[in-house]
């Protein structure tokens, strides 16, 4: 594909340097997988196959509450957050589809966006409103709440904004919206509890009247931040009570990062597919909080659980089971596109090492009470290394065998920082 911004001769001659050490270390792991009853090319066909979107906001830097720190060449609008977005696919042959936010990537022309982003190998997500910042020249203030406020002209003016991008997103060929709102309350007393879930039911049933009929409704829950007392769609029970009042077409979406600290958030996993709301993921990581760390960097373990869960729920789907996978990062000191290189990498490697779990073994042991040797099945998978075949996949689908080596070498940052123009320093939000 001529449109590539990347020279795929160049990355050709990246992986042929390597090749020889790849297929030694492949080939070495393919035998130890036999001796286990596992099929190295299976799994690395399973590999290549699943894919995770980008978001086009994590491919610029983020900030923190009291300042942005600006990178040399990032992104200043969407048809630059799309360039960076194809980098990362074609290096990592994994992340086809980007994620736009609306208002943050308007554009005049959709057709055109959507042939743009085609030249470039990627298409489009599930679409992403915005009702928790204010926009230039809007009529009405969120600041006491959008789809749950009281006033019904600010409802009605966040309604119309979710099914503008209902509109936006058909025109891209998306299939699902994202609700994400910070409304809630940060003192006691200061809205009555009840009243404002009843409010954004009634909200959220508007857009879901608007819903093309091939389309989800992903809602997205938060325990905190903007509001710090009580948030409306504040963990995955609000959030599945909601999809389940709404209908068929709403499902719940899971942020890796929305949760109390030590929720188990693969039995959160195992319980929305049970009733089959299991709509989605944002993946990220935390320590604290939602840091919107890079996926895998903190918790690599508990990535591996939730993959566990998916991987049992694909053996056994229920209807509708087809859950948007994206990347939800914030980017504060890296350069964006290599953190989402790195956590692409750590999401599919994280899927391999559960698609290797022995499941009959794992069955046997639950079945007969037998915790070590099911934890054990569990552990023998997560420990396996496996780079080969992640790189192998890659390779094999003309990705880069070491994607952060062929990145910089690739120069591709240098170029645009002499290219792009400047973003200025951000104040935070302090």
């Amino acid at each position: 594909m001529s449109g590539l911004p990347l020279s795929q001769d160049a990355i050709e001659s990246h992986n042929d340097a390597r090749r020889e050490a790849l297929t030694d270390e492949y080939d070495s792991l393919g035998r130890a997988l036999d001796r286990r009853g596992v099929d190295i090319e299976a799994i690395t066909a399973r590999v290549q196959a699943y894919t995770v979107a980008l978001p086009t906001w994590g491919s610029g830097r983020g900030g923190t509450r009291f300042a942005k720190f600006p990178i040399a060449g990032e992104p200043t609008n969407i048809h630059e957050k799309l360039e960076d977005c194809a980098v990362v696919n074609q290096l990592s042959r994994a992340t086809p589809r980007v994620s736009p936010h609306f208002p943050w990537d308007f554009v005049d022309d959709y057709a055109g966006l959507r042939q743009e982003a085609a030249a470039l190998g990627l298409g489009f997500d599930a679409v992403n409103s915005n009702t928790f910042q204010d926009q230039p020249n809007q009529p009405h203030s969120y600041r006491n709440g959008s789809l749950t406020a009281r006033d019904p002209a600010v409802r009605a003016q966040a309604i119309a904004h979710n099914i503008e991008c209902i509109e936006i997103g058909a025109k891209l060929g998306s299939n699902a919206l994202t609700v994400w709102l910070g409304d809630g309350t940060n003192f006691p007393g200061q809205q009555d509890l009840g009243a404002s879930l009843d409010r954004y039911l009634d909200s959220a049933a508007d857009i879901y009247a608007a819903l093309p009929d091939d389309w989800r409704i992903l809602l997205e829950h938060k325990m905190y931040e903007p509001a710090f007392y009580s948030t409306v769609i504040q963990d995955w029970g609000s959030s599945i009570l909601a999809a389940q009042q709404l209908g068929p077409k709403a499902q719940c979406l899971v942020d890796l990062g929305h949760h109390a600290p030590n929720v188990n958030i693969e039995q959160i996993v195992a319980r929305l597919h049970r009733f089959g709301k299991l709509g989605g993921f944002h993946f990220n990581d935390s320590k604290y909080g939602d840091d919107d760390l890079d996926s895998g960097s903190i918790n690599p373990h508990q990535l591996f659980l939730v993959f566990n869960e998916l991987v049992q729920a694909e053996l056994n789907p229920r209807e509708g089971f087809d859950p948007a996978y994206m990347i939800d990062q914030s980017h504060n000191v890296t350069d964006p596109i290599e953190s989402m290189l790195s956590s692409a990498e750590a999401i599919l490697g994280a899927y391999a090492k559960a698609l290797l779990v022995d499941r009959a073994a794992l069955s046997a042991a639950q079945e007969a009470d037998d915790v070590m040797m099911a934890f054990q099945a569990l552990r023998r998978g997560y420990r396996t290394d496996v780079t080969p075949i992640l790189a192998m996949a890659r390779v094999r689908a003309g990705g880069a065998l070491d994607v952060l080596a062929a990145y910089r070498d690739s120069g591709w940052r240098a170029r645009k920082a002499q290219e792009r123009r400047p973003v200025g320093l951000g104040a935070g939000i302090v």
